[in-house]
């Protein structure tokens, strides 16, 4: 399902100059070359090599008309090519329209080469030129599958959006030669684990070329052994993203699966990954030419990356590990999409130091025990875990969460590394996640975006967008809806029959598949990982009462679930299971379906037919789920737990809410009261409004609250906004702050260096003197002695603080210094503030400060009068 029609990039990829170094994006042996074949097949392979056809509809006509069978079954146009002979294309190049429909690809992509793009008329001669991404898993395309879940759909959207909007980005990932596990249902409803072989041949990727045309291959020094990567390229529009594998032939036969499997294998296999992502990622960009000033870690998957980018550093520069990680770190940024400590991954320290520590010796000149200290919290706890988060957090100059909601729970987890700060203080900012909606629409609803709005639409800044969409007719919203859930009906029917088939169906339960669900009825879609903190089995409380629902006559309700359960979940796939046999105890197949192997496909056509897009985490366990943004572009509705994005996307004029808005733990009680809550929405308020039509067959207020959803959330909830978002507030300063730092020779960072070497040594030694007030009309005056021992007055502030208040935030005012006070080591500082509270609110308390310095990110230290 794919959004407006922007074409592929029109230079050749055959060769692109990337630093000093010529990247030959050549096809294998086998393929076939520009000059072996005539331009218009030239034309399709490089359109094949460009993941922009994934997100283009009239790109999906294409190919279909191609080769109907293969897209079908692979949705993948290098898959078609490389089975499809020279003459075979040819001769579908001959056929009447076919050939004219490519050159109008071609002439898209002309112009969406050469058309200007908001970040360069937004921030013209701006000193950032090249960000980062690093992301174990990228949801790009199910042509390469090197993703999981939601971690990969937001870094597959943000990097698509990124190059609509002209946002310098690289991706870093890995190529996994066997991916995350697919997934078949037996006949027992079990779920069962397959591995298959992911053929680079076969995957819409180029090997990565040195300007002497060798492969580019990067050496990682590990135990006893030295790694070689493999580099190749995926082509995103306008954006490039980087791979790295092992499957190298030089390496022993185990070194080679260390990228076999995405999230499977034990602690060491993960380690070994996240030095490949990080530690190797880093050093391919080097390879590469590319200077980032931005490193953005999707996750703490990637944090070794902030170590090689500060010795990459060193090693140019001439500087100290600590002077070159405070130079570096301005330029680091670190999303975390974890609500819960247990999430993050821990190594044990003796792995540790296995497998890092003659890199920190060596190559960071830094013992391993003050390695493992940048992942602890406690520094000289032995016994402790090296956490990723904590490398990540002490690595990066921003770190933020990916919800209003999931911001406040990482100040919480995050509050250890922050010790006797308010929660409130605790720096992790927020951006919440958008999803990529070009990526996401269906076909209706592309027809009915593009009517109202245009087809360039998500490329600005989105003024208007909202007031266009809300001037669609209830007819052309309701065509729309009709559109797409008679499409996924047909299409879940089709994906049925082919799982009962595979499965050992017979063939009156494989034919039966073709008659099962209408596209009349009310369509609610539950799809995501299979885990208990998630419910999946919340509308199962009462199954009764569910089946009557589904069941009824009148007024029926159907559902479509999917989703995985992580092989070593065995809860998980238990509550799997349930589903399955609730749909064969009740006998209500017509009207619930369970479709296997939940991918990007299914995906793509569940959100854009299901009328209502269900979600039912524990909150505050789910982080952001974007799952229910991809229904709003397509006039799904969203009945959810106030959790994640929907705790603050929701209001009762776009959806229907679940849950009161608080915290209860895995209580066994409040899930009988939510799932009565849920069941008593879908009877009393969902369905009635879903059937309530007018004369014309229309349900309007259905209609209504489709079209407000789509107004105000649809844009809000985008990855364009997010972009946007970290663009602006995250990756403007990072590049002038890393710019700031690194000029003259470094002096700033070395002064930094030495500020922290200083106060480190002497924040043990302050304390305070005496405190006095006076309360003289409307104000409290204060006075506060601080002997601030070797420290100088200018690398500290000290400040009144008050704790804040049901209608106000937390009070803080920068206190005035004085002057010492005779006789003493003390100095004296003043402030005075209103009456407005007792005095006995406010306590004085001091910080580190330096010009520059992310303060408590950089300098956590702090110490309160009392």
């Amino acid at each position: 399902m794919r959004g407006c029609t922007y074409g592929y990039a029109a230079a050749s990829p055959h060769v692109v100059v990337k630093g000093r170094l010529t990247i030959h994006a050549s096809h294998m042996s086998t393929n076939p070359s520009a000059e072996d074949v005539d331009s218009d097949i030239a034309l399709l392979y490089r359109l094949a090599l460009d993941l922009r056809w994934s997100w283009n509809h009239a790109a999906d006509d294409l190919w279909r008309r191609i080769e109907p069978g293969l897209w079908t079954q692979t949705h993948s146009p290098w898959a078609i090519l490389r089975t499809l002979s020279r003459s075979r294309l040819s001769q579908v190049l001959a056929e009447p329209g076919v050939r004219d429909a490519l050159q109008r690809l071609a002439h898209a992509a002309e112009e969406s080469a050469h058309a200007p793009t908001w970040f360069h008329a937004a921030h013209p001669g701006s000193p950032l030129t090249r960000i980062a991404y690093f992301s174990m898993e990228y949801m790009l395309s199910e042509a390469l599958p090197i993703y999981a879940g939601g971690l990969g759909n937001v870094a597959g959207d943000q990097l698509k959006a990124a190059g609509d909007l002209g946002v310098p980005v690289v991706g870093v990932g890995l190529l996994y030669s066997q991916g995350y596990f697919r997934q078949v249902i037996g006949a027992d409803g079990a779920q069962q684990a397959l591995y298959p072989y992911n053929d680079p041949g076969e995957l819409p990727i180029t090997p990565l070329r040195g300007s002497d045309g060798e492969w580019l291959r990067l050496p990682i020094a590990m135990p006893g052994y030295r790694l070689w990567l493999r580099a190749w390229q995926a082509k995103v529009g306008r954006l490039d993203l980087v791979l790295l594998d092992s499957n190298d032939i030089a390496n022993h036969p185990a070194q080679r699966g260390i990228t076999s499997e995405l999230y499977g294998g034990g602690s060491e296999l993960r380690l070994q990954q996240e030095m490949v992502l990080g530690i190797g990622g880093w050093r391919l960009l080097a390879a590469l030419g590319l200077t980032p000033e931005v490193c953005h870690l999707n996750e703490g998957h990637a944090a070794f990356a902030v170590l090689e980018r500060a010795r990459a550093f060193m090693e140019t520069g001439g500087v100290s590990f600590d002077t070159a990680l405070f130079a570096t770190r301005a330029g680091n940024v670190f999303t975390t999409h974890t609500a819960v400590p247990a999430g993050f991954d821990r190594f044990d320290p003796r792995l540790i130091e296995q497998y890092l520590a003659p890199y920190a010796s060596n190559e960071l000149h830094l013992s391993v025990r003050q390695l493992l200290s940048l992942g602890r919290e406690h520094a000289d706890d032995d016994a402790e875990p090296f956490n990723m988060a904590y490398l990540a957090v002490r690595g990066c100059a921003a770190v933020n969460g990916v919800s209003r909601l999931h911001g406040e729970v990482s100040r919480r987890i995050f509050q250890p590394l922050f010790p006797r700060r308010p929660a409130i203080e605790v720096p992790v900012n927020h951006v919440t996640n958008g999803i990529h909606t070009p990526s996401w629409d269906g076909p209706s609803a592309d027809e009915l975006w593009t009517g109202c709005c245009g087809k360039d639409r998500w490329l600005g800044s989105l003024e208007a967008v909202d007031e266009r969409i809300r001037g669609a007719s209830d007819a052309a919203l309701w065509q729309c809806r009709t559109a797409a859930r008679r499409s996924l009906v047909e299409y879940a029917r089709r994906r049925l029959s082919l799982q009962l088939a595979s499965s050992g169906g017979s063939a009156g339960e494989i034919e039966g598949a073709n008659h099962l669900l209408n596209p009349e009825t009310l369509t609610l879609g539950f799809a995501r990982r299979f885990a208990a903190y998630k419910r999946p089995n919340l509308l199962l409380h009462d199954p009764q009462r569910l089946a009557a629902l589904l069941t009824n006559p009148r007024r029926p309700l159907q559902i479509l679930l999917a989703g995985k359960a992580h092989p070593d979940d065995a809860a998980g796939q238990a509550l799997i299971r349930d589903w399955i046999g609730f749909v064969r105890r009740y006998d209500i197949r017509p009207h619930a379906i369970f479709l296997s192997d939940y991918d990007m496909l299914l995906t793509e056509r569940l959100v854009a037919g299901v009328d209502l897009w269900l979600n039912t985490p524990r909150r505050p366990w789910e982080a952001c789920g974007t799952s229910g943004m991809k229904v709003l572009v397509n006039g799904g509705l969203n009945l959810s737990e106030l959790d994640g994005w929907w705790a603050e996307a929701y209001s009762p004029s776009v959806g229907w809410a679940l849950g009161d808005g608080k915290e209860h733990g895995e209580d066994p009680a409040q899930d009988a009261v939510e799932a009565a809550q849920l069941y008593e929405m879908l009877e009393q308020q969902v369905i009635p409004e879903f059937y309530s039509r007018g004369a014309d067959g229309i349900p309007r207020a259905w209609v209504g609250r489709v079209r407000e959803s789509m107004a105000c959330l649809t844009p809000v909830y985008s990855a364009n906004r997010s972009v946007r978002e970290y663009v602006e507030r995250f990756y403007l300063p990072a590049a002038a702050a890393y710019h700031e730092r690194i000029q003259n020779g470094c002096a700033l960072g070395e002064r930094m260096r030495s500020w922290r070497h200083a106060l480190d040594a002497g924040w043990p030694s302050l304390r305070f003197g005496r405190v006095r007030v006076d309360t003289r009309g409307d104000r409290h005056h204060f006075t506060v002695e601080v002997a601030l021992g070797t420290l100088e007055p200018a690398s500290v502030s000290v400040e009144l603080y008050a704790d804040p208040l049901s209608d106000s935030p937390a009070f803080r005012q920068e206190m005035t210094r004085l002057h010492g006070s005779e006789g003493s080591a003390m100095e004296v500082y003043a402030a005075s503030v209103p009456t407005l509270r007792a005095a006995d609110d406010y306590t004085a308390r001091v910080l580190p400060r330096f010009p520059g310095v992310n303060v408590p990110l950089e300098a956590p230290q702090i110490l309160w009068q009392r």
